[in-house]
């Protein structure tokens, strides 16, 4: 290798080391970007989380993945319409079917009843002050200096959800609006939750002298739209084989607002004039 060889290999195999340093170091410092979809859920600054808190104890409502069995499976399998109402699963769970001595010439189509079968999710959008359920206040208009105030709930308040509008079987719909909410934003969802009498945050607001001050709370909550499926469903035996076979299926439009369990929305306002 020439001399002139040696400096060029020299020259290219610095340059390349540089840009692969650099490139290191500025993916190091660069933080990950929070996708949009998930930035859309992230709770914000002035709400906080209770639940260490609230007097009123709310049960979990984690909803357990139900898992279909293998003969489940192989029904769903053969459904022309996607089946996700974890009832409907788990009845069909529960079911055995033994093989006819004579399957030849076999058939028996057996109604199970009308279903709501899947939920699609269109739209989740968080509403950080859904329903206001407390209210703070200090009159510090004679005062010579500021005035600390922190939240404390005054009475008992029963924050509920619900659908918006009449549906049949809302109880599976509603259960599977909150499954697809749930798994979507993360946070913990609830068609009802409550905020004891006497909850307290430590956390300080200053009122200023010669002002009044107001410390609202709100209660949060999702606002979930999609549509659900329904259809008429039937086992269909015949001939050693079996199958899920749906009917008259048609679809509606639905919508829901989801309280998010245990959370509070603060807005505090120092004013001059009582409102």
């Amino acid at each position: 290798m020439t001399k002139r060889a040696r400096i060029r290999f020299f020259f290219i195999f610095t340059l390349l080391f540089a840009m692969l340093f650099s490139s290191e170091v500025l993916a190091a410092k660069t933080p990950p970007k929070t996708p949009p979809e998930v930035a859309k859920y992230q709770i914000p600054d002035y709400v906080l989380n209770i639940a260490k808190e609230n007097t009123y104890p709310n049960p979990s409502q984690d909803l357990p993945q139900l898992q279909p069995s293998e003969l489940t499976k192989e029904l769903l399998q053969t459904a022309d319409v996607k089946v996700e109402n974890p009832d409907l699963i788990l009845m069909l769970n529960e079911t055995s079917i033994n093989k006819p001595i004579l399957a030849m010439g076999y058939k028996a189509t057996i109604y199970l009843g009308k279903w709501p079968l899947n939920y699609e999710s269109k739209e989740t959008s968080p509403n950080w002050e859904y329903q206001k359920v407390n209210t703070n206040y200090y009159d510090n208009r004679g005062g010579n200096a500021p005035f600390k105030i922190h939240y404390v709930q005054e009475a008992q308040k029963i924050v509920r959800g619900g659908l918006t509008a009449k549906i049949p079987d809302s109880n599976h719909v509603k259960k599977m609006m909150l499954l697809k909410a749930t798994e979507k934003t993360k946070l913990p969802l609830s068609f009802e939750t409550i905020i004891g009498a006497g909850s307290k945050k430590d956390q300080v607001y200053n009122i200023p002298n010669k002002k009044l001050g107001y410390l609202d709370g709100y209660a949060p909550a999702i606002n979930e739209k999609g549509t659900v499926t329904y259809g008429e469903v039937y086992l269909v035996l015949k001939g050693g084989k079996k199958s899920i076979v749906v009917k008259n299926v048609t679809s509606q439009g639905i919508g829901a607002w989801i309280p998010i369990q245990d959370h509070i929305s603060f807005r505090f306002t120092a004013v001059e004039v009582p409102r």
